[in-house]
């Protein structure tokens, strides 16, 4: 009885000073809802498969601008680029036709990191505490997102998904007709949906409420696919296809309608130039006090350094093999993005972490942006 009541006591002092190493650390780190595993002993990194908040030394950020300027030396040429964006929805529609809805796991980290997905009230019904967003098939957490550049000539054509929405948010602005989630006090879109990775688990939690999600993407076979899933239901959601950099598309809500905006890994698969145009035109969906979260790869990230000599179609942003884009931001560049758009920032942060390969005994720097903005109410 007496070793195992001082097994127990050591057991107990060994945890207290865990902690308090921990607190320790944390303190001196920033503070940011990212996670809490902080690795305060070098020793200890092979213990765990990923570090939170991971601080860089001058000699690491040096070492990832020399590979920048490696893998960007030699650059797509001007007649192949055009392709990237011609062709996008050709590479993206190829992409889910391969994977289908195998690529990606649900992301169930979303209620976490973006409590404000549920409407004041709600209970979070996901039991999930841990935060993975690794997704079943590949090191990066999001290889390839949802959003091309401009489509193909003859896509709008066979759109009947864009084609009704187009028309169903024409006549909701104008008074004439109702539109999808009119009755919902809370509205959320995610933009670049994908095969439904964030739309089942939000669906899953605003169960019970009085709320409505929409989703689009550009791909027609994604939002194919989400609706031919079991879980889809159209009482409380609406999916439709759309192209954000055509500046004349319509959506099936009228202006100022949202309360959410989620972009979860899409922004940075649109052409740098095209970006703050699209941000422009979502904000103006946001209700006053509605916020855009906003969550994708940050500058140095590994998937940054990984790529090779020709496959840099412009400064921070490349294609891949299969041909779609990976754009990647500064914290600088996120916030000018959104407060040019009028928007107020909430939370802004580099989201830096140590992956590691416990097996291989490699280690792997991530860098990702999240990032939180407000749109504020008029002056009363």
């Amino acid at each position: 009885m007496n070793k195992l009541r001082r097994f127990t006591v050591s057991k107990l002092a060994v945890t207290v000073i865990r902690v308090t190493l921990r607190s320790k650390s944390a303190a001196q780190r920033p503070s940011a809802p990212l996670g809490s595993r902080l690795l305060t002993d070098p020793d200890d990194v092979f213990k765990h498969n990923m570090w939170d908040h991971v601080q860089w030394t001058e000699e690491d950020k040096e070492n990832a601008k020399q590979m920048i300027e490696e893998n960007s030396r030699v650059q797509v040429s001007l007649k192949e680029q055009g392709k990237f964006d011609t062709e996008a929805c050709h590479y993206w529609d190829k992409f889910y036709e391969a994977h289908q809805d195998k690529f990606f796991k649900d992301r169930r980290w979303l209620f976490l990191e973006f409590p404000e997905l549920l409407p004041t009230g709600a209970v979070r019904q996901t039991t999930s505490t841990c935060y993975n967003p690794a997704p079943a098939s590949s090191s990066d957490p999001e290889a390839g997102r949802h959003q091309g550049s401009k489509p193909a000539e003859n896509h709008r054509d066979t759109d009947i998904y864009s084609d009704a929405s187009c028309e169903i948010a024409t006549a909701g602005q104008n008074g004439a007709a109702t539109f999808p989630g009119q009755q919902a006090s809370f509205r959320i879109l995610e933009v670049g949906c994908g095969v439904g990775n964030s739309v089942f688990p939000i669906l899953k939690n605003i169960k019970g409420t009085d709320s409505f999600l929409y989703g689009c993407d550009f791909s027609q076979r994604a939002i194919q696919l989400i609706m031919d899933h079991p879980d889809y239901d159209d009482s409380v959601c609406h999916v439709f296809v759309h192209d954000l950099c055509e500046e004349a598309a319509s959506f099936p809500f009228p202006p100022r309608s949202l309360d959410v905006i989620l972009a979860v890994f899409v922004l940075s698969s649109i052409h740098p130039e095209r970006i703050q145009g699209v941000v422009n035109r979502l904000s103006a969906y946001l209700k006053d006090g509605g916020v855009f979260l906003f969550r994708d790869y940050g500058r140095y990230d590994l998937s940054q350094l990984r790529f090779k000599k020709g496959q840099c179609l412009s400064e921070n942003f490349y294609t891949r093999g299969d041909g779609t884009c990976a754009y990647f931001f500064s914290k600088e560049e996120v916030h000018d993005l959104f407060s040019k758009a009028g928007l107020e920032e909430v939370q802004n942060l580099e989201d830096k972490r140590l992956q590691v390969n416990r097996r291989k005994k490699v280690v792997m720097r991530r860098v990702w942006m999240q990032s939180k903005y407000r749109k504020s109410s008029p002056p009363s």
